[in-house]
């Protein structure tokens, strides 16, 4: 039988390569509220244990407990000698200003102020209470912090007699203070109006270039005469 010596190819188009299919991402809406998790990579972890953070392990020191004592009790002698103070707008004052300055210097401030470069900036993110005992719940220096507040508040709310206005007050702030401390909220944080329009899901990861593949090698021109019978014989 003898064999055919023509070839029918089908044509080709290679006037306009073909272009890769547009990368596709959808933007992420803008939320209220968010809550994110931070300090919890393996590079800060190790960083963190490679020297002591100093910045922490005061609280565990001698008279470190008894400074709190000494603290409230020498603001309560000069809000006292202001003229016509009385004990139940002292006792709040007393109340408020201990809250204050344990919020801003245990949950508000970040970081360590000394040996950073020690560390990395592996403590950049994290508060002094996350960093005490190596963020360990329920230790012997996190229950007396605990119990500091609430004893003050519930000695303020004694010597304001029960007033209820007074009350409120000392009982939104000693709320306020406690609740950053619940195991739950540990190196949790609450975002208000965060926007994450501009960043698109998967930008992170490396995308597929623009150019059209094969662009950088040589182009051959193919015309009808390269397949003509001649060719194939």
């Amino acid at each position: 039988m003898a064999r055919t010596s023509t070839v029918k190819l089908p044509p080709l188009n290679l006037a306009e390569p073909p272009q890769p299919k547009a990368l596709r991402s959808r933007g992420r809406s803008n939320s209220i509220v968010k809550v994110e998790h931070v300090g919890d990579r393996v590079e800060e972890v190790l960083d963190r244990n490679v020297y002591m953070n100093i910045n922490a392990d005061w609280v565990n020191a001698k008279g470190a407990w008894l400074i709190h004592v000494v603290l409230i009790l020498c603001g309560k002698i000069c809000i006292d000698t202001i003229p016509g103070m009385t004990q139940q707008i002292s006792w709040t004052l007393v109340n408020l200003m201990y809250l204050a300055v344990s919020y801003l210097m245990f949950h508000w401030v970040t970081g360590i102020p000394f040996g950073d470069n020690l560390h990395s900036g592996a403590y950049d993110e994290l508060t002094l209470w996350e960093q005490i005992d190596d963020g360990a719940q329920y230790t012997p220096a996190k229950k007396w912090l605990i119990c500091v507040p609430i004893t003050l508040f519930l000695a303020s709310t004694h010597y304001t007699n029960y007033n209820p206005w007074l009350f409120a007050i000392n009982l939104t702030t000693v709320v306020f203070v406690l609740i950053p401390k619940l195991p739950q909220l540990h190196r949790q944080r609450v975002r208000f109006m965060s926007d994450d329009s501009t960043t698109a899901s998967g930008m992170a990861t490396p995308t597929t270039p623009s150019f059209p593949s094969g662009v950088s090698t040589p182009r051959v021109e193919i015309t009808a005469a390269d397949f003509t019978e001649s060719r194939f014989k």
